[in-house]
């Protein structure tokens, strides 16, 4: 470049100064150049003291910061899910042999009655062995989901042993309430 000739005319503002920068990605000035803030009161007490610790949990979470795990959440997560593996493997026998989980619930309710058609309970048998090997799975993954997010957990098994109880319950109990003979021997203990 000789003398006489002008510099080119930067593109990309190269030559522009930091204010005209500044402006132009609208960033504030840098903290020395900022106006002076009065000092913060001095906090005599622990931070985060009188906050709950799930909200310090979701705080730090959201800053980005990783949450300290929690160890009573996990081994009671982990031991109601193999609770959970133990009630589902257990169960299965009795499921799929419904005439011989008949006779025991009428033993226990001190009814001396039988089913007329035991067969007819096998499919629901199998369907509660179904949802509740199904339940258990689901629980198994939602629970493990969790755990690895860092939430409380221990709910999440224990709340879905209390669902697919009950579900596998109310399939247990639609052949014993569609016979005839324990209708009659349930309204028959009741009644007198």
């Amino acid at each position: 470049m000789s003398d006489g000739e002008a510099r080119p005319r930067p593109q990309y503002g190269e030559y522009a100064s930091p204010e005209e920068q500044r402006a132009r990605i609208q960033q504030p000035a840098p903290a020395w150049q900022q106006p002076v803030t009065p000092a913060v009161p001095v906090v005599t007490e622990a931070p985060g003291a009188g906050i709950p610790q799930a909200q310090q949990d979701a705080d730090a979470l959201s800053a980005g910061a990783p949450v300290r795990p929690r160890l009573v959440d996990r081994v009671v997560t982990i031991a109601l899910l193999v609770y959970g593996l133990f009630n589902v493997v257990t169960s299965f026998p009795s499921f799929l042999d419904y005439g011989a989980y008949a006779e025991t619930m009428f033993a226990v309710m001190g009814l001396d009655v039988t089913l007329s058609d035991p067969a007819a309970g096998r499919p629901w048998g199998i369907a509660a062995a179904v949802v509740l090997a199904l339940g258990w799975i689901a629980t198994a993954l939602v629970s493990l989901w969790s755990l690895r997010r860092g939430r409380l957990t221990w709910w999440i098994p224990l709340a879905a042993g209390i669902l697919f109880t009950l579900v596998t319950g109310v399939l247990m109990a639609i052949p014993l309430m569609s016979d005839p003979a324990v209708v009659k021997a349930l309204l028959g203990t009741t009644g007198g």
